[in-house]
């Protein structure tokens, strides 16, 4: 069997960092890391982020469940799926074998290292049996790669009721978030949680966290519901589809244009004239068009339909990606600082949202269309200075909830992503000793990249993902800001 994404990398090419961060370069030498560890200071290391010729891992994954008797297997649960898909995507996979692990535990025989730990926990009823998962967990841990991922499944707790089930089934949530922090050299801990989901969605989710993708994203959890996957090609799984980036001019919206591209999209970038052309010179790169637009203009959902009509048959995906801030304590903030802040960040995605659903025009946005909102880690934390800012991305985390029920029937889905410290040119004006320390507040000891908020959003709008609705996913390194 070939492998679909192509060849292996070298490690150099597949890892990436930064190259504004001084202090992750210099403690990325050898001299640099030694002070580091024997000052207790942070050590970050460049992540794997996703190349279509990568391989997802390139060590092998210990794929196990965890049955309802606490004893570790090499099936049942979500598994089946999982191994199908692993196997198609050519890694090689260990299966749980209690004498090898003990050995290996007690330093008697030389362990392999792993590029990944997938459990499925979905079976587990009783506090009990979460001791299967330490039992077979904690020697693997131990052996671990840099940039190796760990994936826990689960059931969603509200789907259950049982006092004893539900407890452990939300146990899990405390092993992913305290995990996640345990970890070191880039790795990171994820969840899914499943219920009832189609056993391709959870294999779909799973890749995710696996992959170079999910590089910035660290002691989340996935809720999953039982809608069908709908098709997609494996390489460029958004092959066909017409994608809207607001804010496309420069930075993440930059990014993510240039990501749902790279996945097959036909991109139309949105942003405002004064930008039109960065604008232009970013939609040209990948093929696509642009749209100079205020989105606060009322009639901006409107101009977005019709230009992806007329240029392009139609929208699949839109991404709601312009923000602004006009920082100022509550005490001084003015009313225009707070009215364009509200406007541009959360005004004018209902706007628009609401033009492109309208229930008299079902042709606005295909079935098994994507809405995708940039949310903030603010928005969840909030931040002095900026109550304008964290209300306006706290509305988004309200709009998402609410609308991702009344579209589900036409296979349309919502969610959000909410981004922690990213490198942008905003972060890189900030004064040197804040920056530094949003830098370092997180579990992975560095910022993200603009690449990383795209790679997330493009996963959110493969067709694959279509049991995900309502969902804010956090790409912040497991911050612990609001963790």
């Amino acid at each position: 069997m070939s492998n679909p994404l192509g060849k292996r990398l070298l490690p150099n090419q597949r890892a990436r960092q930064d190259q504004t961060d001084a202090y992750g370069q210099l403690v990325a030498t050898g001299l640099g890391q030694a002070v580091a560890k024997r000052l207790g200071l942070p050590r970050p290391v460049a992540l794997r982020r996703f190349a279509v010729t990568e391989l997802l891992c390139d060590e092998p994954v210990l794929v196990a469940s965890i049955g309802p008797d606490g004893e570790a297997s090499a099936d049942g649960g979500h598994l089946p799926a999982v191994l199908d898909r692993l196997q198609h995507l050519e890694i090689e996979v260990e299966a749980p074998d209690e004498d090898t692990t003990r050995t290996r535990a007690a330093g008697d025989v030389e362990a392999p290292r792993l590029g990944g730990i997938v459990l499925d926990l979905s079976t587990v009823r009783t506090p009990e049996a979460l001791a299967g998962f330490r039992a077979l967990a904690a020697p693997a841990v131990k052996r671990l790669q840099p940039n190796a991922r760990v994936v826990l499944i689960g059931t969603d707790p509200d789907e259950l009721t049982d006092p004893r089930e539900v407890a452990s089934q939300q146990a899990i949530s405390g092993i992913v978030r305290s995990l996640g922090k345990e970890l070191r050299a880039g790795a990171t801990t994820n969840a899914v949680y499943a219920g009832e989901a189609v056993a391709a969605s959870v294999a779909n989710t799973v890749e995710f966290f696996l992959s170079g993708r999910s590089a910035y994203v660290a002691g989340q959890i996935l809720r999953i519901n039982a809608a069908e996957p709908r098709p997609q090609d494996r390489g460029r799984p958004l092959t066909g589809k017409v994608a809207v980036v607001t804010g496309a001019a420069r930075g993440i919206g930059a990014a993510i244009v240039e990501v749902l591209a790279r996945d097959g999209a036909t991109v139309v970038g949105v942003d405002v004239p004064a930008a039109g052309e960065s604008l232009a010179h970013v939609v040209n790169n990948v093929q696509g068009t642009a749209l100079a637009l205020d989105i606060t203009d009322p009639t901006a959902g409107q101009q977005i339909l019709d230009h992806c009509r007329a240029r392009h048959g139609g929208l699949d995906i839109v991404i709601h990606n312009a923000g602004i801030t006009r920082d100022k304590l509550l005490v001084n903030m003015t009313e225009d600082r707070w009215n364009q802040v509200l406007d541009v960040n959360l005004g004018a995605v209902l706007a628009i949202n609401e033009t492109l659903l309208a229930p008299s025009d079902r042709g606005g946005l295909a079935d098994g269309a994507r809405i995708i909102c940039l949310s903030s880690q603010n928005g969840i934390a909030g931040a002095r200075g900026q109550t304008n800012y964290a209300a306006s991305k706290a509305g988004v985390i309200g709009l998402v909830a609410a609308t991702a029920p009344l579209v589900a029937d036409r296979g349309i889905t919502i969610n959000a992503v909410a981004p922690g410290f990213i490198e942008t040119e905003m972060t890189a004006r900030m004064p040197l000793a804040p920056r530094e320390i949003g830098r370092r507040l997180n579990s992975l000891q560095q910022g993200g990249l603009p690449v990383d908020v795209a790679e997330t959003i493009a996963f959110l709008a493969q067709p694959g993902s279509q049991a995900i609705n309502g969902q804010v996913l956090r790409i912040c390194g497991q911050s612990l800001i609001g963790a």
